[in-house]
């Protein structure tokens, strides 16, 4: 890779025989066909570049960028979505775009992670903030969410996390959500994230959840990753 490669390489993907995608640090897209002997830009205008265009429609936190992104995730189509490093506002980015769209997060408090409903961009959004808040932003009666819009119409989720931060949330089917937090703590909804209830699997256990994740194409098995090597296996309600 060159020296010159914008910020750091923080995710890659395997697409096919010597295809695969690349992410940095600063937003930059690429892809390779050659088993990455050369690499191509998907995306046009940087970020900074971004931002100094569209400051003046008033994405808030916009002046304080520092060039880097956090959380970044995509989904099985290619889109993606990040959080600026401080946590002041998001940014989406789907394949054919010059540049990523930023968008404000609609509340006082900082972003701590965001991800997709149901893996898909096209299904909505959720954002977890500082204090344990949960927002989920559902496409409505099978319409997309509409990426190019600067504000997105979250709900605030009724959870009730003691003010413990919520670090992953995760879509088991179309109603079941699981959220997974500080203190190892667990709770699930049974209807698309609208209600959470507090779940005891990981009570005795001392540490940290920070990812959940259920495999739709392997049996929709689903695991929870946690602090000192932690791994929680789905069983389901028969245990």
């Amino acid at each position: 890779l060159s020296p010159k490669l914008p910020g750091e390489p923080t995710g890659i993907l395997a697409k096919g025989p010597n295809q695969a995608e690349m992410i940095t640090s600063s937003g930059a897209v690429y892809t390779t066909e050659n088993a990455g002997r050369n690499w191509k830009a998907q995306v046009k205008e940087t970020i900074d570049a971004t931002l100094n265009r569209v400051s003046a429609s008033g994405v808030s936190g916009a002046s304080y960028f520092t060039g880097s992104i956090v959380n970044e995730q995509r989904d099985s189509q290619g889109s993606y979505i990040a959080v600026s490093s401080r946590g002041n506002f998001f940014l989406t980015w789907e394949p054919g775009q010059d540049f990523w769209i930023p968008h404000n997060r609609g509340t006082s408090r900082r972003i701590q992670n965001m991800g997709f409903v149901r893996g898909e961009i096209k299904n909505g959004l959720w954002m977890t903030l500082n204090g344990g808040k949960l927002l989920v932003s559902v496409a409505k009666d099978g319409e997309a969410i509409d990426l190019q819009s600067e504000e997105f119409p979250f709900e605030e989720a009724n959870i009730k996390t003691g003010g413990y931060g919520i670090t992953d949330v995760a879509w088991r089917d179309d109603d079941e959500v699981w959220a997974v937090g500080g203190s190892n703590t667990m709770y699930v909804s049974k209807d698309n994230g609208k209600n959470f209830q507090f779940d005891k699997s990981a009570n005795d256990i001392p540490g940290n959840l920070y990812n959940v994740k259920f495999f739709p194409d392997y049996g929709n098995a689903g695991w929870a990753l946690g602090s000192s090597g932690l791994l929680l296996q789905y069983v389901g309600e028969k245990a």
